[in-house]
Formats: C-alpha cells, sequence, structure tokens
C-alpha cells in the first residue's frame, strides 16, 4: 500500500503546518519580549536572524550550496527586502494600535490584496472563503473601544502588502532555488536590513539558558521551518490558498492563550474561530485552479 500522498495533498498539509507554526511565535515572541526586555522589533530582528541562521546551516550540512545565478540572487534579495518590510510595518502598527487590530487587519487584508492580483474572474467559493475569512477574523479579535489610528491602519495595510506581495512572488519557482534555500538566505537578508532600526531599540538580550532557548525555537519552529513549508506548500497551491493559510496564526495564538495561559475567549471570538476554520475548509475544498 502506497504512503505517497497527492501534490495537492502535500502543498495543503504545508500550508497548514506553517499557519499552526506561526500561531506559537506570537506567544514565544511575547516571551522573548518579557524575559529579554526587548522591543517588538529587536524581537522581530532576532526572529529573522537566528531562523536565517539556522536554516542556512541546516542547508550547508545537507549539501546546499549558496545562490549562484543572478535570478537566484534577485529572489533572494526580493524575499529578505519583503520579511524586513512585513515585520517592519507588522510591530509598527501594534505601536500605533493595537495587536488584536493590527493582527485583524493584516491577516485579513493579506488574502483580499493576493485576490485581486492574482485572480482575473473571482470565482463564488473563493469569494465565500475570503469574506469568511474577515467576518472570523473581526470576531476573534476585535473588541469594543479597541484603540484605532489611521497610522496604525496605514501600518498594517502597508504590512499585508508585504506579505501578499511575499506569496505572490514566492508562487513562482526560481531554478536551483528551494523552498529552505530561499528561507535561509531571505530571512538572513532580511535580518540584516532590519538591524538598524532594531538596533536604535536595543538589542542586548541576557545570557540566561531560558531566553537563549526562546530565541532558538523562536528562530527554528515558527520562522525557519514554518516558512519553509509555507513556500514549499506555494510551490503547488494558488496563492490565495497560501494567504489564506495565514489566519491558521491568530486562531492558534487564541487556541493555545486560552489553553496554557488561562485567557478566556468569550462567545464571539469563539463563533469567530469556527467561521475561519468554515472558510479555510471552504478554500481548500474548492480551491482556485493553480
Amino acid at each position: 500500500m502506497s504512503l505517497v500522498l497527492p501534490t495537492r495533498a502535500r502543498s495543503s498539509a504545508a500550508l497548514v503546518l506553517a499557519g499552526v507554526l506561526w500561531g506559537t511565535g506570537g506567544l514565544a515572541g511575547s516571551l522573548l519580549g518579557r524575559r529579554a526586555g526587548l522591543h517588538p522589533l529587536a524581537v522581530a530582528d532576532y526572529r529573522l536572524l537566528v531562523g536565517g541562521g539556522i536554516a542556512t546551516l541546516v542547508v550547508l550540512l545537507t549539501g546546499g550550496t549558496f545562490p549562484r545565478t543572478p535570478a537566484a540572487a534577485r529572489r533572494i534579495l526580493a524575499v529578505g527586502g519583503l520579511f524586513a518590510l512585513f515585520q517592519a510595518s507588522y510591530f509598527a502598527a501594534v505601536a500605533l494600535s493595537s495587536v488584536s487590530v493590527a493582527t485583524m487587519t493584516t491577516i485579513g487584508a493579506a488574502p483580499v490584496f493576493v485576490t485581486l492580483a492574482s485572480v482575473r474572474k473571482l470565482r463564488r467559493w473563493t469569494a465565500v472563503s475570503v469574506a469568511g475569512t474577515l467576518a472570523g477574523l473581526v470576531l476573534l479579535q476585535w473588541s469594543p473601544g479597541e484603540a484605532f489610528s489611521s497610522g496604525g491602519l496605514g501600518c498594517a495595510l502597508l504590512a499585508a502588502a508585504g506579505f501578499a506581495t511575499l506569496t505572490l512572488v514566492t508562487a513562482k519557482p526560481v531554478e536551483g532555488l528551494e523552498p529552505l534555500s530561499t528561507t535561509a538566505f531571505g530571512c538572513l537578508t532580511g535580518g540584516l536590513l532590519l538591524v538598524p532600526v532594531a538596533s536604535w531599540s536595543g538589542m542586548a538580550i541576557p545570557l540566561h539558558a531560558d531566553v537563549l532557548a526562546i530565541v532558538c525555537y523562536l528562530g527554528a519552529v515558527p520562522t525557519a521551518l514554518a516558512y519553509a513549508a509555507y513556500l514549499r506548500g506555494l510551490a503547488d497551491a494558488h496563492p490565495v490558498l497560501g494567504s489564506l493559510s495565514a489566519v491558521l496564526e491568530p486562531l492558534t495564538a487564541a487556541v493555545l492563550s486560552a489553553a496554557l495561559l488561562g485567557e478566556r475567549l468569550g462567545v464571539t471570538a469563539w463563533c469567530g474561530a469556527a467561521v475561519l476554520v468554515a472558510a479555510l475548509a471552504v478554500g481548500y475544498w474548492r480551491p482556485e485552479p493553480r
């Protein structure tokens, strides 16, 4: 009996894995910020630098090489720049508004941007999935009286545009550049681009075992592994489905916060979670043709 999964199933599983692992990154990043006293931008920079370093080590140990063609080099520079743009814009949105508003706007707007850019004729099921995603995010994360500013909204939309562009750009593979290599060198490039901004907020961390363990986890699992899985899934899935899978990040974070930190989710939030799962199911059941 063959255990080989069809291409569609493998790409879908990779996208689901990426979304779930990203959800653990929020908790790890928050914990690192509290334990080490770091600004969110510094946390994001450590995430990219350490994740890129770990992925690069894996690439080299498995016989991989550095990008050698002009096309591969251009792809790495583009991915690194988009990583830096996405991280910096998102955390600027958090600072100017709130975590809920920034996350809801960024993750909710990204599938809309991708759909508008990549779909010539909007199919009914795609519209249902995108609309359900937006509604589910609002129910899951919105709170009455939540802080709002035009600057925060603008930064969140810029972050969404960065993530959407990353999704569209990496959906087209470059010869000789595997998903893990793209993740490794792209994260390193993005981290280096963020160093000047992150250094302004301070990047010194205490060399304690728990802090170093969190840094390693944040770089290895929700960054190196998650983005490698995401880029692998995009190789065979439509970009709209890829961007929709990102909503598993706030959903996973909300469930983990309730389970591990004792945070209570209200009825509205649980309804939002159910709507998100249903919207994702529609997206995987009736995806846009590749």
